[in-house]
């Protein structure tokens, strides 16, 4: 069975975007951006509510010529190789390769897939996050904390689950991002 795994850049206040909707305080260096690539290898499918695939969707078109640095053409090749589940009640078509909408989140759904899979799956997104997490389905949880305040916005977790994790692993980078692993309980 794949493991469903939650992965968020926020800030040190827990934020992923700040009150304004930006997060260009999130975009990793190029030491972290490599470490994320190797942890995002081993994902077949990504789940994401519709903002989220917005944001991703740059990965489907972004040139990968020579010019661009090696782990921004090393990510963009693992986003194009895996699936992409969209939920979203708004949006009809994908204009990305291996793509799917579906209308609603349906905790049943991502079970059966999570059962069926192969390979682990990524949610992303506070929101869509949020519904897994409340439905039991999380199985991981890696966050990238930036040191950084924002005093507020998009929260990275939810407020209103309460369950406890076990830390598998930390990581230290020389700009002062800690990346935290841990498994649910």
């Amino acid at each position: 069975m794949a493991r469903l795994i939650y992965s968020a850049i926020t800030s040190l206040d827990g934020y992923v975007a700040d009150r304004d909707g930006t997060f260009d305080w999130a975009a990793p260096d190029e030491e972290v951006h490599a470490f994320v690539n190797d942890v995002e290898r081993p994902i077949g499918t990504y789940l994401y509510g519709r903002r989220m695939y917005d944001v991703m969707h740059v990965w489907e078109t972004m040139d990968t010529g020579p010019e661009q640095a090696a782990v921004m053409r090393d990510y963009a090749q693992i986003w194009r190789s895996a699936d992409k589940v969209v939920y979203s009640t708004s949006l009809d078509k994908v204009s990305s390769e291996r793509t799917r909408v579906e209308g609603v989140f349906d905790p049943e759904a991502v079970a059966a897939m999570k059962a069926a899979a192969e390979q682990d799956i990524s949610v992303g997104g506070p929101h869509l996050a949020a519904a897994a997490f409340r439905a039991g389905l999380v199985d991981e949880c890696r966050l990238f904390v930036t040191p950084v305040l924002v005093g507020g916005g998009n929260r990275a977790l939810p407020d209103d689950v309460r369950l406890g994790l076990e830390l598998l692993d930390e990581h230290r980078f020389a700009g002062g991002v800690v990346h935290l692993h841990y498994r649910t309980k």
